[in-house]
């Protein structure tokens, strides 16, 4: 056996008791390095956490969330987070499912919409978990349930005389028709979301360029054009509603009030008594979104459809992989897809770009 070399000894005595003096200076004992690290205290119910979580999110997610949170709560509300697994969340899924399905809503697809949105709601639930460190990365359950594939939408675009027939009854009918026929021509020309008219305020129209400010699904936000005539009808409406505050709801009733979510299903709960296969096809609000974007994407092409829908680079991939962002539109391409739509000159179509 080869022997250390001659200070060998001398060298290491000296190095611990360098390291020694060091650990000293630092307050640490060398007992406190072998020390592991402190235990993770029990995960909270979902009782207890599910109100954490539905405070910390958006208030379109705690919409869309909550629902499925409540069911957790009624079912699972005295168990910690961290108890079930992939399997259990699962099997969960399916009894939302056979809910929904039982509910016979037509636009539910048979329940997977629900299946969809509840296991979405457990993945958002586990990612502020993570976040908070009361569970690691690897033990999250919802990240292990696959969603289901999403059905293909029963929505098409609607023909000409279905349009006009649906903006007659808007116009004719109902208790208050001058705002219903605003708000249709407000989705149909902007193929905004119902989130998008009822978030708009005073303060989100710019009357010189003809545009209004959308806020919608995802915190997405974005400038869209409009024809000068709904712009007219937009800051008369503001102005004869009592729509005085800058930053607060537009759309009003009569009263002054603002809308709600539930002035566009009594819209289409009416409509759909004056045109039955509104009722039998649950044609809702989205409809005149799909309606404008499809027109818009074959008389403009997929990268102006894209840009007048708001969606984002991300939502924009083309199959090849490439990042759809090198054919974003512009905001004067849009304004030219609005102003052919509409058939009424817009001050940003006619802007040249060098």
């Amino acid at each position: 056996m080869t022997s250390p070399p001659f200070g060998a000894g001398q060298d290491r005595a000296a190095n611990l008791d360098a390291a020694r003096l060091l650990l000293s200076s630092l307050g640490i004992t060398p007992a406190d390095l072998l020390d592991t690290a402190a235990p993770r205290p029990p995960a909270p119910t979902f009782a207890v956490y599910v109100p954490v979580v539905s405070d910390a999110v958006s208030p379109g997610t705690r919409k869309t969330y909550q629902p499925y949170w409540n069911y957790v709560v009624d079912r699972w509300g005295t168990r910690g987070i961290d108890e079930p697994s992939p399997s259990e969340i699962k099997a969960f899924s399916q009894v939302i499912k056979a809910q929904a399905e039982q509910r016979g809503r037509r636009n539910a697809r048979g329940g997977t919409s629900a299946v969809e949105n509840f296991i979405a709601a457990m993945r958002c639930l586990y990612r502020h978990a993570e976040a908070d460190d009361l569970i690691d990365h690897h033990d999250n359950p919802a990240s292990k349930v696959d969603k289901p594939r999403r059905a293909d939408s029963p929505r098409y675009a609607l023909p000409p005389d279905q349009l006009v027939s649906i903006n007659h009854y808007a116009a004719t009918t109902g208790n208050d028709p001058e705002l219903d026929a605003l708000l249709l021509r407000f989705h149909t020309e902007t193929a905004a979301r119902r989130q998008g008219g009822l978030n708009l305020r005073p303060q989100d129209l710019d009357a010189e360029q003809c545009l209004v400010y959308l806020r919608e699904k995802g915190s997405k936000h974005r400038w869209q054009p409009v024809s000068p005539t709904l712009m007219r009808h937009l800051r008369s409406h503001a102005k004869d509603r009592h729509s005085v505050e800058p930053h607060k709801q537009l759309f009003r009733y009569r009263s002054g009030q603002p809308i709600t979510s539930r002035r566009y299903d009594h819209l289409w709960d009416r409509l759909g008594r004056h045109l039955p296969w509104i009722y039998t096809q649950d044609v809702s609000t989205h409809w005149l979104r799909h309606t404008t974007l499809t027109w818009v994407s074959r008389a403009f092409g997929r990268a102006v459809a894209s840009g007048y829908a708001g969606h984002s680079s991300k939502a924009s991939t083309n199959h090849d992989g490439t990042i759809g962002v090198y054919d974003k539109a512009t905001l004067q391409e849009i304004a030219r897809a609005l102003e052919a739509l509409t058939g009424e000159p817009h001050p940003l179509a006619t802007t040249r770009i060098d």
